[in-house]
């Protein structure tokens, strides 16, 4: 009877994981859509600070003393003169609504976010879009331009994007697994580059962190252990 009640355990645990990521977001505003004071602008540290900058709900934006060469941007308009920082060249295969845009060679400022709701020693997944493009009126290659990613006192660097001049590097998506160390991190993301270019920006969007779903294969060794243990149990039983 005590097997019978481990096993069924076991298979709600792994029903509970497979819905885990649609069950339990935790990233508040990750597509940027909700700002204070207005989009496409340059962004403040404050949500009452300049009346000419805006803040994206859930989110702080800081160089240490304002906001940072940081934006809220939208996507419709982003070659265009209407938009706040203006790229050469941009291109979506899906709707992307606003971005994120931070240039990693000018003040750049960190976004962060607190994440509350965290399990101690669980694993959590983060995904994200990211893109690289160069800003209007300006030549030259930007090479090696990457999101240093933060939570909590670990630190990651997603895979470094290249553009020749005038080039829009597609969206990407990243996925970095951390495991929580409280019950609240925080979540930080930092436009970086190891190669001087001309003026580069770092575009982000749809960020969500959901707890990680065991993979398959420990789900598998996980009830295979334990069928084993029901064999044993009944060999011992029958020899008695």
């Amino acid at each position: 009877m005590r097997l019978k009640s481990v096993l069924l355990s076991l298979s709600v645990v792994a029903a509970l994981s497979s819905n885990a990521v649609e069950a339990f977001p935790l990233i508040a505003n990750g597509t940027f859509e909700s700002a204070t004071n207005g989009t496409n602008k340059q962004l403040s540290s404050s949500p009452n600070g300049d009346a000419n900058r805006s803040t994206l709900a859930g989110w702080t934006s800081s160089n240490g003393n304002d906001g940072g060469y940081n934006f809220v941007l939208d996507s419709g308009i982003i070659t265009t003169g209407a938009s706040a920082i203006g790229l050469k060249t941009y291109a979506s295969s899906t709707a992307h609504g606003n971005v994120f845009a931070s240039d990693a060679l000018y003040y750049p400022g960190t976004l962060s976010q607190t994440v509350g709701g965290l399990t101690v020693g669980a694993s959590y997944l983060l995904t994200f879009d990211y893109a690289l493009g160069q800003q209007a009126g300006f030549d030259g290659a930007n090479l090696n331009n990457y999101w240093k990613v933060g939570f909590g006192d670990t630190t990651v660097n997603a895979g470094a994007l290249s553009i020749d001049n005038g080039g829009f590097s597609g969206w990407k998506t990243a996925s970095l697994t951390f495991t929580a160390t409280s019950a609240s991190e925080v979540l930080s993301f930092l436009a970086a580059s190891n190669s001087p270019g001309a003026p580069p920006f770092m575009l982000l969007d749809n960020v969500s962190m959901q707890a990680a779903v065991p993979e398959p294969s420990t789900l598998s060794l996980m009830l295979g252990g334990v069928g084993l243990a029901a064999f044993l149990a009944r060999r011992r039983k029958s020899k008695a």
